[in-house]
């Protein structure tokens, strides 16, 4: 069966569109943060559940991490800055990191939210088996994960990102 000369492209343009209503809806689709247990240092039990209808910042860091240590600072006025409308930080110190340096760090630099030391591995592995330090995920009220930073972030656009989340219903 010969096909007409103009029904030909069509049918390549029908082919081209509907892959590329595809490839746009896969954009939409977030990947979820993953369920996990950690303990904070000051010996609570947190769930990501309990994140819900919050923007969270996660940040995987380590003591020993000059970057870390250089970005916490930004870390800690961003968290200052957006706390009072629903969103937090948790900072997860890496597994290899001393937890006694890890406390010390917390406590000289009096870091306002919550640190985690991630004993095991198990929270950088349900991330994604993080192991650059800093690894920085920001997270939407509905617990889909929104950007992914390996490094140190551009904080003026981790913010303007920020505010776009929290106005989000």
């Amino acid at each position: 069966m010969k096909l007409p000369r103009f029904l030909a492209p069509l049918l390549l343009i029908a082919v081209l569109a509907v892959g590329s209503l595809l490839a746009y809806r896969s954009l939409l689709v977030k990947e979820r943060a993953p369920q996990v247990d950690y303990v904070l240092l000051d010996g609570s039990k947190v769930n990501t559940a309990q994140w819900a209808g919050k923007v969270m910042l996660v940040n995987f860091w380590a003591t020993s991490c000059t970057t870390c240590v250089h970005e916490m600072p930004q870390v800690i006025a961003t968290h200052e800055k957006f706390k009072a409308r629903g969103f937090d930080t948790v900072a997860v110190a890496m597994s290899y990191d001393p937890p006694a340096f890890v406390a010390s760090f917390a406590e000289s630099r009096k870091l306002p939210f919550g640190v985690a030391i991630d004993n095991t591995g198990a929270v950088a592995q349900a991330f994604g088996k993080v192991q650059l330090t800093p690894t920085t995920f920001l997270i939407n009220k509905r617990g889909e994960i929104v950007k992914k930073y390996v490094g140190e972030p551009d904080f003026a656009a981790l913010h303007g990102l920020v505010e776009q989340l929290l106005a989000e219903s």
